[in-house]
């Protein structure tokens, strides 16, 4: 029996070696993908920022973050727009998920094709239609004083304002795809429940719905969050110089000084707080809730 057993465990450890082997050889060319269009060029990111213009290794560059007040304004911006961009997405994105979850699901499925159209269009051709409609001699400023609203051009563009208008329209679907996904699998017996037990429609959302569809609203927060920390295009073309967010300041010290030295300290700065935040935010909810997961 014993002589019989060892050459069939044997048969299974070659199996199983030959079927680990397997495996990684179909995983090999998206690992060696992943090794040289993201590992690489951060790794190159990180050793040109502790290189000077003579290629000797220094750390003139994070010294220098430090001791400029500029750098430190770069990122109050940064965050500053990024946090609000967060939060108008979620006052105006929450509702609109609520409400697309009411519906019946045909009826949703044709609002989510709204939502999703912009995109089917390009970023720079969405932020350049910002730019005609809200510049001093655009449409809604046209429109405002043709109807009376105000008698001289408001100044809705080349500033925050713009910028933020620009950003929300770009980033609340990022916001409401998660939000409706959690909200779409929570159980609506829960809410039966809550009725039987004596509560209203309005103590059934805030005591069960709402921290039912917390962690989509998280994910979805998060992600718009994430996604504002390097945006380029719109604080570029809204902001009008304006509006100097990290992206704007790394392209800055590129084309202008080329100095791929402090841009390349900046970008490993902005890299390392977004690991933070998606770190901290792992702790909140789990990083499946981006794909707008259960509740």
């Amino acid at each position: 029996m014993t002589d019989i057993a060892a050459p069939n465990a044997e048969g299974l450890r070659r199996d199983a070696a030959a079927e680990r082997f397997s495996l990684f050889a179909l995983c090999l060319p998206a690992v060696l993908l992943v090794l040289v269009t993201m590992v690489a060029p951060v790794a190159w990111l990180f050793y040109l920022s502790f290189l000077d213009d003579a290629g000797a290794t220094t750390l003139e560059h994070y010294r220098r973050m430090v001791e400029q007040p500029s750098y430190f304004r770069t990122f109050r911006t940064t965050f500053e727009v990024s946090v609000l961009t967060t939060a108008i997405c979620v006052a105006f994105g929450y509702p609109l998920a609520y409400f697309m979850a009411q519906l019946p699901r045909r009826a949703a499925n044709i609002c989510m094709i709204a939502v999703m159209l912009p995109f089917w269009t390009s970023l720079l051709v969405r932020t350049y239609a910002w730019l005609v409609l809200l510049q001093r001699r655009g449409l809604i400023n046209t429109w405002g004083m043709e109807l009376g609203l105000w008698d001289q051009p408001i100044a809705l563009v080349h500033n925050l304002t713009g910028t933020l208008i620009g950003m929300v329209h770009i980033m609340l679907p990022f916001l409401v795809l998660p939000v409706y996904g959690s909200m779409r699998a929570i159980d609506r017996d829960y809410l039966r429940a809550a009725a039987n037990l004596g509560a209203s429609p309005t103590q059934a959302f805030w005591r069960v719905f709402l921290p039912l569809s917390v962690p989509g609203l998280l994910a979805g927060a998060t992600m718009v969050f994430i996604l504002c920390l390097g945006f380029y295009v719109t604080p570029a073309v809204l902001g009008g110089g304006k509006v100097s967010m990290v992206a704007n300041r790394i392209a800055t010290d590129i084309e202008m000084f080329f100095n791929w030295g402090a841009a390349s300290a900046l970008g490993v700065v902005l890299f390392a707080v977004t690991l933070l935040l998606l770190w901290g935010a792992s702790k909140l909810v789990r990083l499946d809730k981006f794909l707008g997961g259960g509740a």
